[in-house]
């Protein structure tokens, strides 16, 4: 176990992408789980609005609010100060007008001390993302499978299962690192799709069920302590009997570094005709 002994940015992220350094990042919503992961050495704390699942027992992430957020974000904060903290939008907070967005994401900013913000958008908010970016706050764009919009999905299904969809989810991201994103969070796509993203922009790039190529990876805390009823397929599941929280996630921030995690296993599949389409395109 490797604690945190200095504060680790997103300079940090983009050295560890450039020296092809892999990188893990898990879900904190508390000040104890906050310092114990930091003392574990996990570099990168997200505050997701997955707390809505997790903590307050919703069956999705839509209901949780900006204020809750802003309470766990900061409590993550004080309890890891080396950590790169990232503070999740949640759903209403910033799908109106850009200059509401932009009060809310400074309000974030401001009563949380987080390092970073991480909003699930696409690539129609390229304006929001170059206004936030000009305003001098880094932003994580999260595509792919985007819980927030779960009743326009149909569900919480893998996303980039067409090489139509696969080749739009790349050509997203690329606009919105154009616009200013600092960082991607790419959730359950195929690893196909990642690395045709990893490839073809200039910044970090953090897969939640992505495949290998990303340069991190994040699970829920909980999926990987194993006190969800049902983690996805791709959560490594490292705590039981004997497991301290502190060693699971030292395990899982060790197995992201050497490239075990994440495993063919963990891999969402694309059809073949269309993997085939889509490699064909690149």
């Amino acid at each position: 176990m490797n604690p945190l002994t200095k504060k680790f940015t997103l300079a940090d992220l983009r050295g560890a992408r450039s020296a092809r350094r892999k990188v893990a990042m898990l879900t904190c919503y508390d000040f104890t789980t906050a310092r114990i992961m930091q003392s574990a050495g996990v570099p990168m704390l997200l505050v997701g609005d997955s707390a809505a699942n997790v903590i307050l027992g919703h069956e999705t992430t839509l209901p949780v609010p900006l204020s809750f957020m802003i309470e766990l974000t900061a409590a993550v904060r004080r309890g890891a100060p080396l950590s790169l903290v990232i503070g999740d939008m949640p759903f209403g907070s910033y799908q109106g007008s850009v200059g509401r967005a932009i009060e809310n994401v400074c309000d974030m900013v401001k009563l949380s001390g987080c390092d970073c913000v991480k909003l699930e958008v696409g690539a129609t908010h390229a304006r929001l993302i170059r206004r936030l970016a000009d305003a001098g706050i880094a932003v994580m764009a999260h595509l792919g499978l985007r819980p927030q919009s779960v009743g326009l999905l149909g569900g919480y299904r893998f996303q980039g299962r067409t090489a139509a969809e696969a080749t739009a989810i790349v050509d997203g991201a690329a606009t919105l690192i154009d616009a200013g994103a600092a960082a991607i969070l790419l959730e359950a796509v195929p690893p196909e799709l990642s690395a045709a993203l990893v490839a073809k922009i200039d910044a970090p790039v953090i897969g939640c069920g992505a495949g290998p190529a990303c340069d991190g990876a994040v699970v829920v805390i909980h999926d990987l302590m194993g006190l969800s009823p049902k983690p996805p397929r791709f959560v490594p599941v490292l705590g039981g009997p004997g497991k301290s929280l502190a060693e699971c996630c030292s395990t899982f921030v060790d197995r992201v570094a050497d490239g075990t995690y994440p495993a063919t296993e963990h891999d969402y599949v694309m059809p073949v005709d269309e993997k085939s389409r889509f490699l064909s395109e690149k």
